[in-house]
């Protein structure tokens, strides 16, 4: 149940879970965390789908109304490269953005390798065929998306990278001429540190959306607690031709798990999206998060919502 002292900015499917392993044409262990998109009049997902050996690929999920009637490939869409060792493991969480100037999808996901996990990327037309431009950033890095369009003459990419000895786990904020050489790296929001919903470990849950405020973002704060990590989220608001620019940051978390499918599963406690959806016409974002490590669930919001929110949340300290 829902605490109605607190404002509701998202509002769940009642029939959630919505994709599950039981929903697979194949053997999986579970499916979550799965990049979102619409095209043409179908919603497609592509899924994260772990083994029983641990590892991950990811798989097209396809629906007419972005909710039921999801025809998945008979088999993995984009497996790991047998050929590259930076897949060895598998790949994971992926973010797709569609980029007009390359009339292309561009994905970013994790692959994982025994050197750590790293952000890649790959791209395609029609999610039938893809083709891979390469490990960008070394280990450890995740939680990685591009910008649609170029700032300035750069490319953007938003992503998380951890290193040895580090004080925390921040986003951070990268450019580039072509897409494949990288530079220009900037700390975009501190994890902050103490008591906080979102102290010491933070990371980009969907694609920066672009709206006439600014690019809104939604992230997960890390909490450790006595029984484990608990996953919730924020919202941040960026300056459009200046992302680096950081106008607004929630001090709370606004979504955060609650459901059984949310609180239980291979790793309890936990909300992860990976993609959204703005239907204009509507107003109406539809969330796709994954539940728990577990399921792959929807929750929606009106954007002219999350932007009154941002709007009164306190701008970052200078």
């Amino acid at each position: 149940m829902s605490d109605k002292r607190y404002e509701e900015l998202f509002q769940r499917y009642p029939e959630n879970p919505i994709l599950s392993a039981r929903d697979w044409p194949y053997p999986a262990h579970t499916v979550f965390n799965a990049g979102a998109c619409q095209v043409g009049e179908e919603t497609v997902l592509l899924v994260r789908v772990e083994d029983r050996r641990g590892h991950s690929h990811l798989t097209v999920a396809r629906s007419r109304d972005g909710i039921t009637n999801w025809r998945i490939d008979p088999q993995p869409s984009f497996a790991p490269d047998p050929g590259s060792p930076e897949e060895i493991w598998g790949v994971e969480d992926p973010r797709l953005t569609w980029v007009e100037e390359r009339d292309e999808w561009i994905i970013a996901y994790t692959a994982y390798s025994p050197s750590g996990p790293m952000v890649s990327l790959a791209r395609t037309k029609d999610f039938a065929s893809f083709s891979r431009l390469g490990p960008v950033m070394p280990p450890e890095d995740k939680d990685a998306a591009i910008f649609p369009r170029r700032i300035g003459n750069r490319y953007a990419m938003i992503h998380r990278p951890v290193s040895a000895g580090s004080s925390g786990a921040h986003i951070w904020l990268s450019f580039s001429p072509d897409m494949t050489h990288w530079g220009d790296h900037h700390v975009l929001l501190h994890a902050r540190r103490g008591a906080w919903w979102d102290a010491n470990k933070i990371g980009l849950s969907t694609p920066p959306l672009e709206t006439a405020d600014g690019w809104l973002l939604l992230y997960h704060g890390v909490r450790m607690t006595a029984a484990g990590c608990l996953y919730r989220l924020g919202l941040a608001l960026l300056d459009l031709e200046d992302p680096r620019r950081v106008l607004r940051r929630s001090d709370e978390w606004v979504f955060a798990p609650e459901m059984p499918y949310e609180r239980q599963g291979d790793v309890n406690g936990v909300v992860f999206p990976c993609g959204w959806i703005l239907d204009r016409a509507s107003g109406t974002v539809r969330i796709y998060y994954g539940g728990a490590d577990s399921c792959v669930a929807l929750a929606t919001a009106k954007l002219s919502d999350l932007l009154d929110y941002i709007r009164k949340c306190p701008a970052p300290p200078a």
